[in-house]
């Protein structure tokens, strides 16, 4: 497949590609395109085909559902029930990094949700993918433009060494603003649960409606549990070395990533500041300021893609973030990416 590139960071004055990628969706096909969290790879939201090619073109297992895409809150009435609890969210939110899961109605098709009775709904704020969508006049399923267990694309670049030849066109926008896939919550009744962290915290959240974090935020899924939402089962943002994540004092964990930066074959996601520190043979990967999350969380994937073009690495360290706030979103990221191989430094 011949796929077509686009360089559009702002709808005004490209309205006519807009509207050619808007028909290469409509059609069933598949196109991919910046939001503010990370790229998307659409296809149409009402199309049982397209959720299918979407599956291909990933390699994803099709009982992870997709997120569907909106051009306004509440363009989501004809495909989900939603709720008071939903537009004071959307209220907050909205267009925004927020996903939120609701009962389904009959025009999304099963193979959408993962064959779910629920459907995940979120209002992207990046100009580019809102004008799409608005061409499109239907919601816009996107799962994150990567090849399914790799690190999410956060630029154009990324999309495209993954699927270029997959899908019809992709989008260039531009480097992503949040760096990490939106925050998903599940409604039940006038309570939410969050299933995967954000840009938009517990915390934030909990403002608007109680909140309960679902265990599989910090832990694995058990094998024969049924993920609600996309992110939950299976090993994400993996990069080809094994990634350890070190847990510890600030001082203990810097000796230990002291030690190992001798070794040539070693890969170091490190602290800004820790980069005059760390003078040996170990690749390093600067993700930002100890105290910087959202620049952390900007870098953290691109930081991983960088390490997949150091074949010689047969190991990546990287610091275990704090489970609270942003961090959570981190956390959970970093957690998956190492398949839960966390070791605890003295």
């Amino acid at each position: 497949m011949n796929t077509e590139l686009f360089h559009i960071q702002d709808p005004k004055g490209h309205e006519q590609e807009i509207a050619h990628v808007a028909d290469i969706l409509r059609t069933g096909g598949l196109a991919v395109f910046p939001t503010e969290t990370v790229y998307g790879l659409g296809g149409l939201a009402t199309s049982e085909h397209a959720a299918k090619a979407i599956y291909e073109a990933k390699g994803r297992p099709s009982d992870n559902p997709l997120i569907i895409h909106v051009a306004a809150p509440e363009d989501a009435e004809p495909y989900a029930v939603t709720s008071e609890i939903y537009y004071r969210l959307a209220a907050q939110f909205m267009p925004g990094p927020l996903t939120v899961i609701l009962s389904k109605k009959e025009t999304i098709p099963h193979a959408v949700t993962g064959g779910l009775d629920t459907v995940a709904v979120r209002c992207p704020a990046h100009p580019v993918a809102r004008a799409l969508i608005e061409a499109v006049g239907a919601p816009v399923a996107a799962p994150s433009a990567n090849r399914s267990g790799r690190p999410s694309p956060t630029c154009a670049a990324h999309a495209i060494e993954d699927l270029s030849g997959r899908v019809a066109a992709i989008i260039d926008g531009g480097e992503c603003e949040v760096g990490l896939e939106s925050t998903i919550i599940k409604l039940e009744g006038d309570k939410g649960i969050l299933l995967r962290p954000g840009a938009i915290t517990a915390d934030a959240l909990s403002c608007v409606c109680e909140v309960s974090i679902a265990p599989a935020v910090t832990a694995a899924l058990a094998e024969n549990e049924r993920p609600l939402s996309p992110g939950m089962k299976y090993r994400h943002y993996a990069p080809h070395a094994p990634l350890v994540l070190l847990d510890g004092a600030q001082d203990a964990v810097l000796r230990y990533l002291q030690n190992e930066s001798a070794d040539p074959a070693v890969g170091i996601l490190c602290y800004d500041e820790e980069l005059p520190l760390l003078s040996g043979k170990a690749t390093l990967f600067p993700i930002g300021k100890k105290e910087d999350l959202p620049t952390q969380a900007r870098r953290l994937f691109a930081a991983l893609r960088e390490a997949d073009t150091h074949p010689a690495l047969t190991k990546l360290y990287a610091h275990l973030p704090p489970p609270n706030g942003l961090g959570l979103a981190l956390y959970n990221r970093c957690i998956r990416a190492a398949a839960h191989t966390v070791k605890k430094i003295d």
